[in-house]
């Protein structure tokens, strides 16, 4: 594994059962970059993520995190290796019985033994960092939806992790909050000196602020390159997508049978 490199993915297959949902995944995350998996819903992207948290063992082939291939770790060893990552949730996913003080606060009371002065200044500091420092006393059901995101990936990055992952974090925002969250992802990943993989199927958003994407279909690597080399892409697929036509390889229809059979037409 390259020392440049956090994360490597190599020959990855994943199927539930007989169900083949990765095919042979090959990826490299440098360290300090932020990476754009993409691609249209059921392509095995979250999938793709479950692996790079270890929840998921492969088929074959293998993810290694900070040189250890996480499927091979024991359970004290796994638990070690997440400490480093941080996980961004659709939607935020905060307790919603707790404070935003406390969501923020809650993996460093479990995971160190920081007094709770010091963990008071460190709660608000990432608060601060992204704009919310004056919210620690309200509850998630007090805050706006792009809000509660911000204060989900200020705990997120709580620990400062090694690697940061996020599943569809511009999902559901309005275009001021998108952009707001964009530019935090951005801005905390090259603070911290964190990798981060952003999976989305959010083009326009994502190619603003990344350093590489990759392009899933079908469970396969269909491209990949810089934001500007998949803007200028020539293949159907990827232009299909970054243009948001609705011709192309992936079909409006899902494949079925003759449509005047279905209706009982003769011809």
């Amino acid at each position: 594994m390259s020392s440049s490199a956090l994360v490597e993915i190599r020959d990855l297959n994943f199927a539930y059962d007989q169900r083949a949902i990765l095919k042979g995944i090959n990826m490299t995350f440098p360290k300090g970059k932020l990476i754009a998996i993409m691609g249209s819903s059921g392509c095995g992207k979250t999938t793709l993520l479950r692996h790079l948290g270890g929840a998921l063992k492969p088929t074959q082939g293998y993810v290694k995190v900070d040189g250890k291939i996480l499927h091979e770790l024991d359970s004290d060893g796994l638990y070690a290796m997440r400490r480093k990552m941080g996980m961004l949730f659709q939607f935020g996913a905060l307790f919603t019985d707790m404070s935003v003080f406390d969501n923020v606060a809650f993996q460093m009371r479990e995971h160190t033994d920081l007094t709770e002065d010091l963990i008071h200044d460190l709660v608000m500091m990432k608060l601060h960092a992204v704009g919310l420092r004056g919210t620690h006393d309200l509850m998630p059901s007090e805050l706006s939806g792009g809000m509660a995101r911000r204060v989900a990936l200020a705990r997120t990055v709580a620990l400062d992790p090694l690697l940061v992952m996020y599943d569809e974090p511009f999902a559901g925002l309005d275009p001021i909050s998108l952009t707001v969250v964009g530019d935090l992802i951005r801005r905390l990943n090259d603070a911290l000196g964190a990798t981060s993989v952003i999976v989305t199927h959010d083009v326009q958003e994502s190619l603003k602020i990344v350093d590489y994407v990759y392009f899933m279909a079908g469970g396969v690597i269909v491209a990949e390159g810089t934001p500007a080399e998949i803007i200028a892409s020539k293949k159907e697929y990827v232009h299909q997508f970054v243009h948001g036509e609705m011709d192309g390889p992936v079909p409006f229809h899902y494949p079925g049978g003759d449509y005047r059979q279905d209706l009982n037409l003769r011809a």
